[in-house]
């Protein structure tokens, strides 16, 4: 019997439903369950609370769990063949391989000042690959190829400091001492496009940047979020370089949806309102 294939919008809800149930699997008293590395001779090292540490290991953790899932639905699942490539995990049908979903998984922590907001993250580059949708450069397949592009993240609170008497080794009778380096989980799932920001996500490299008001990441209220995918594709392939006009009546490279929508002649206000924090305790 052939089973159902999954469309955009099933394919979301799949994702919805299986990270409703992920923190059950990773987390007790809403504390992340993984609290060091261990050698042969059973000695367990502490985790640090450094941000990458984290992702990484996260990223191992939920790994057979996101195998489960791939195989319910009906899927296979391919990690990126390169660490630098797009995106971190590619969920093919198994009854038509033209199907193929992207999913990147991304972990960010609380602002400490402002627990309304997280440090935000990158959603994959504005480079090659998304201007040429059919380049292979630094992605598992081409950009046109992929149906749909996901992000699915963590947002949690880490340990700020490492006590002088957690940098040793312990026993595995001696596990329960060990304390977690991150707590109070939020776990998402949403098209990115959904939850991109217009501006960049990292200094000099071209990464698309994400929101920071976890509210708004969690109902999918990107700036975008109102002008819809095609203008996020259309604005980020020119980000940079499309010359339009300044305040100065001058010209600059784009650098704003405002910008961008004046330059179409679109209205304004499909730039969904960006948060602040000194205004209303948001950001994006």
């Amino acid at each position: 019997m052939q089973t159902k294939i999954l469309t955009k919008q099933d394919f979301l809800k799949e994702l919805k439903t299986f990270f409703e149930k992920l923190p059950e699997k990773v987390l007790t008293n809403d504390e992340w369950t993984m609290r060091g590395v261990i050698d042969i001779f059973k000695k367990i090292y502490p985790l640090p609370p450094d941000t990458k540490v984290v992702s990484k290991i996260l990223e191992l953790h939920l790994f057979p769990y996101f195998l489960s899932f791939a195989d319910n639905i009906n899927f296979n699942l391919e990690l990126a063949e390169h660490q630098n490539w797009y995106p971190d995990l590619t969920f093919v049908s198994k009854e038509n391989s033209k199907i193929k979903f992207a999913v990147d998984l991304k972990t960010t922590y609380r602002d400490e000042r402002n627990p309304d907001f997280c440090n935000g993250f990158t959603l994959g580059s504005h480079g090659e690959y998304f201007t040429d949708r059919k380049s292979k450069k630094n992605v598992q397949y081409p950009y046109g190829e992929y149906i749909a592009h996901f992000c699915i993240g963590i947002i949690y609170t880490r340990k700020a400091q490492i006590n002088k008497n957690e940098i040793q080794s312990f026993s595995i009778e001696q596990l329960a001492k060990i304390p977690a380096v991150a707590r109070d989980f939020i776990f998402f799932a949403e098209e990115k496009w959904k939850i991109a920001a217009d501006n960049q996500g990292s200094g000099n490299t071209a990464n698309i940047g994400s929101i920071k008001c976890i509210g708004d990441i969690i109902a999918g209220k990107g700036v975008f979020s109102l002008a819809g995918e095609k203008i996020f594709d259309e604005y980020w392939v020119n980000f940079g370089k499309l010359t339009v006009p300044d305040k100065k009546g001058g010209y600059k490279k784009l650098s704003t949806l405002e910008e961008f929508l004046s330059f179409k002649g679109l209205p304004l206000n499909l730039s969904f309102p960006k948060r602040s924090k000194q205004r209303s305790g948001s950001n994006g």
